[in-house]
């Protein structure tokens, strides 16, 4: 099918015309309904209630939120601990404004702590964090470490800065997640409702698209790694439907222009000079093996977790909140009985909520708020 190039106003509107008209002829040949289809990625989700591309699609297929925003996989437990950091004396947390007012397991967050009195910044990038332990040399500025592969190798060459600088007050909590693994426990588990995985496309831009090759290898399950544009996801969609519809799940770069097989060389190199996997407590998914991405030695002195001993107490793992469920695509926020009452942007209860990226965030602000 050849689709209008990229272009003006009407040229767009051409070629989203025409794969959404691609996607119904596709739809017809796929077997079973609804087709469910995953958006790994919070910003395909914000993304795609932006443009309205529910209401676009046509009846049959299921778009289902993942595990794909950072803030909202966080654990509880290190949430709490970068509360307890925020309050040690000398200490200034600094932090990506998402997770500021993130509750921990007791409702409180970085941002009551700071209302308290705790030392907490925003910044908007880690190099804003080294930057504050040079001018404040006094007091010790941990940096919250909080995404997945698109942010860790930023981190890391920070944490290479620092001690080619010879730094002895900035440290890192790190609180990084790889997709993979989380993927592999979400599809090991079993139970899952989805049969095609719109893969997120920066995450993809850093470790490329081998990394995927198990789910349809193992699992049989559709992959298109997509941009975040309209017709970006839409091509992604068409992608996933031919998968389905002939049969032979695999893999696909549907974003050839940030994308290649191998990922970016020079990123996952700084990656693996200061990080090495470990396991990590995921939201919704536990603890995973190899999962995350803890402080190597030859760094270790920028470690917030080695540098300051903190004990927190295992969070209650009780709470009406839903969040664990819908990014994993076992729940929706609709079906959460906080969402929209108790739970608003205004006053939010999980992190679903908070987060730009977060489903509960989209759902209300272009798609439910009002039940």
């Amino acid at each position: 099918m050849s689709l209008p190039e990229s272009g003006g106003l009407d040229a767009k509107r051409q070629r989203v015309d025409a794969l959404l008209s691609a996607i119904c002829r596709e739809l017809d040949r796929v077997p079973e309904r609804p087709v469910r289809i995953m958006e790994v990625c919070g910003t395909h989700t914000m993304s795609i209630f932006r443009h309205g591309l529910r209401h676009l699609l046509p009846q049959g297929i299921e778009l289902i939120s993942g595990p794909g925003c950072p803030v909202c996989v966080t654990s509880r437990g290190q949430i709490d601990t970068a509360i307890a950091l925020s309050q040690l004396p000398g200490v200034t947390v600094a932090t990506f404004g998402d997770m500021l007012r993130v509750p921990g397991s007791s409702g409180f967050s970085l941002a009551k702590a700071r209302a308290s009195g705790a030392d907490v910044r925003i910044v908007y990038s880690p190099f804003d964090a080294l930057q504050l332990a040079v001018k404040e040399s006094w007091r010790k500025i941990c940096f919250l470490g909080i995404g997945f592969e698109t942010t860790a190798p930023v981190v890391a060459a920070t944490i290479e800065m620092a001690a080619r600088m010879g730094l002895e007050n900035f440290f890192v909590f790190s609180c990084h997640k790889t997709m993979p693994n989380a993927l592999r426990a979400l599809f090991a588990a079993g139970g899952s409702r989805v049969e095609a995985l719109l893969c997120p496309g920066h995450v993809s831009a850093i470790i490329g698209c081998s990394p995927y090759r198990f789910l349809p290898e193992e699992h049989g399950v559709a992959c298109a790694i997509a941009g975040f544009e309209p017709d970006d996801i839409l091509v992604g969609i068409l992608s996933l439907l031919r998968q389905l519809a002939s049969g032979r799940p695999k893999v696909d770069n549907c974003y050839p222009r940030a994308v290649n097989s191998q990922g970016n060389p020079r990123a996952l190199a700084s990656m693996d000079r200061v990080f090495r996997l470990a396991d990590s407590d995921w939201r919704g998914l536990g603890l995973i093996p190899e999962s995350g991405l803890s402080i190597r030695q030859g760094f270790e002195q920028f470690d917030a977790g080695r540098r300051f001993s903190l004990q927190v107490e295992e969070p209650d793992s009780v709470s009406p909140c839903r969040c664990d469920e819908i990014i994993t695509g076992r729940s929706t926020p609709l079906e959460c009985p906080l969402f929209s009452r108790a739970c608003t942007p205004a006053s939010p209860y999980g992190p679903c909520m908070v987060s730009s990226e977060g489903a509960c965030a989209a759902w209300y602000r272009y798609g439910g708020q009002r039940i």
